[in-house]
């Protein structure tokens, strides 16, 4: 399956009104965003648990990161409450699950193979005052991509020229790029060497953004 994966076109996606599919197991259901491969892929979705749902034991041969949207995702590692940053490098393994149910934001098959590095953390606890109206954390940095947490208040500007494409997803409140309006939901995907201008909203705006990761961007290996 391939499904907006031309990296080289802008693609935007307002996730809030997306339709739900089920995945091979019960009360676990997504939201594809972009994806290469079938059920091994390199994919990034929305996925929802229902309340008492889990996924099968498995591990990340191409490593996963995601972000909690809604409720608190659990594995045998721990509890994480929607706000929270994880990266589970390639070879680590769980066994995903929710007691009351959550919303996630997941990027699969997306590492450097040779990552060993898994963390989670609060994403506003690491954010710091960068001035101009915005706080930012850097999440996550190598050769390869670089993750950001930004919080701007209204009528703030986020610019960013960084090579090699960039994702945003809009967390909370709104924004606009280049006069597009940017939803709570919102997943935006601009190419290598398009730069990023997003004016936060009325009530400011709360952003994941990744960068320079598009070149990476293959099927993995079966």
């Amino acid at each position: 399956m391939e499904f907006n994966a031309d990296f080289t076109k802008p693609v935007l996606i307002e996730t809030e009104d997306a339709p739900w599919v089920a995945s091979p197991m019960p009360g676990v259901d997504r939201r594809m965003l972009d994806r290469i491969g079938d059920e091994v892929a390199r994919a990034t979705s929305i996925v929802r648990y229902a309340a008492g749902s889990h996924f099968s034991a498995h591990t990340h041969t191409g490593g996963e990161e995601f972000i909690v949207l809604e409720g608190v995702f659990q594995d045998e590692h721990g509890d994480y409450p929607a706000g929270t940053y994880v990266r589970n490098p390639p070879t680590t393994q769980h066994t995903p699950r929710s007691e009351h149910g959550c919303t996630i934001l997941v990027k699969l098959w997306q590492f450097d193979l040779a990552d060993r590095t898994q963390f989670s953390m609060n994403m506003e606890d690491a954010a710091e005052d960068v001035g101009a109206g915005i706080h930012m954390a850097q999440l996550h940095k190598d050769a390869r991509e670089t993750v950001r947490y930004i919080r701007a208040d209204a009528g703030a500007t986020i610019a960013l020229d960084d090579t090699g494409g960039t994702e945003v997803f809009v967390l909370d409140g709104s924004a606009t790029h280049r006069d597009t309006k940017l939803p709570k939901g919102a997943w935006l995907r601009l190419p290598d060497r398009q730069p990023l201008s997003v004016i936060a909203g009325p009530t400011g705006a709360c952003v994941w953004i990744k960068t320079g990761h598009l070149p990476f961007a293959t099927a993995p290996d079966r």
